[in-house]
């Protein structure tokens, strides 16, 4: 049955006549008779029957009716919920692993408040390369660090370095300390090793990743001292005192030259209200 016959039909039903039925659904009194006339061949039934001066429903009719509107409704719900995703694009999110267990998320949960249908494909890379990769248009937004007097993107949290190790680690096991650290590139690499250095602790670099659970993993098997972000640091590992003080750093959202409709200007203007890293 054609869904249009079957509103036709529900407005005659609303309406109880052919004339005011076709104002509702914007057709002519003839154009609405001939599509009645179709659905009662379609069916082969009589829909409609004279009562006086009166068209009334058949018993055809009023058993219909009801299966009319069910389909009706059925169909209004499933368009309404189909149309949510027209002109859809998902978000390509670049963020650091470092921030995979804590930023993201809530981040996440933000967006979905703002459009409970959105799509999302995440991206973990470090901050250098996901910068490189918005100029190349292969992201839409990316979550990196900053330092604390830029004024790049928006700002998400703060966050500051600091020193782990596994809750047994033994430092007098060690004639110079093993350390496990991000690449060259990272803020804390060069801050650890400049502070050891400049204290007059012995050290050897045993091993750099850039990847947040690669270093995590390596001093949660006891083999070495990390740094990392504090807002990355696994629950397992310790937070060390009285070593090198490593620098403070902002997180912030960097948009790609694309405007991606999921961060609008309202979204974006209420991120440093979020104050995503409590």
């Amino acid at each position: 049955m054609d869904i249009d016959a079957l509103r036709g039909f529900l407005a005659f039903v609303e309406t109880s006549s052919f004339t005011r039925a076709a104002k509702q659904i914007n057709r002519t009194q003839s154009a609405f008779s001939a599509q009645m006339r179709k659905l009662e061949e379609e069916l082969n039934v009589t829909l409609f029957q004279k009562e006086g001066r009166n068209l009334v429903l058949t018993e055809a009719g009023l058993a219909l009716r009801s299966h009319a509107e069910q389909l009706v409704a059925l169909h209004n719900t499933a368009l309404k919920q189909v149309k949510c995703y027209e002109n859809k694009q998902p978000l390509r999110l670049g963020c650091p692993e470092d921030y995979n267990d804590t930023l993201l998320p809530k981040f996440i949960e933000v967006l979905m408040e703002a459009e409970p249908t959105c799509s999302i494909q995440v991206f973990s890379q470090p901050s250098i390369t996901l910068r490189e990769w918005l100029d190349d248009g292969r992201l839409d937004a990316a979550i990196v660090t900053r330092a604390p007097d830029s004024e790049e993107g928006y700002w998400l949290a703060n966050d500051v370095g600091v020193w782990i190790a596994r809750q047994d680690f033994d430092f007098d096991a060690h004639e110079s300390l093993p350390l496990a650290l991000f690449q060259t590139d990272c803020k804390y690499h060069a801050a650890a090793v400049n502070g050891l250095t400049k204290q007059g602790t012995a050290y050897r670099l045993l091993a750099c990743s850039n990847t947040a659970s690669a270093q995590s993993a390596i001093v949660r098997a006891g083999l070495a001292v990390g740094a990392m972000g504090k807002l990355s640091v696994p629950p397992e590992l310790k937070i060390l005192e009285n070593m090198p003080s490593l620098p403070a750093v902002e997180i912030a959202l960097i948009l790609g030259s694309q405007h991606h409709p999921l961060l609008d200007k309202d979204l974006l203007n209420r991120l440093g209200d979020l104050n995503l890293s409590h």
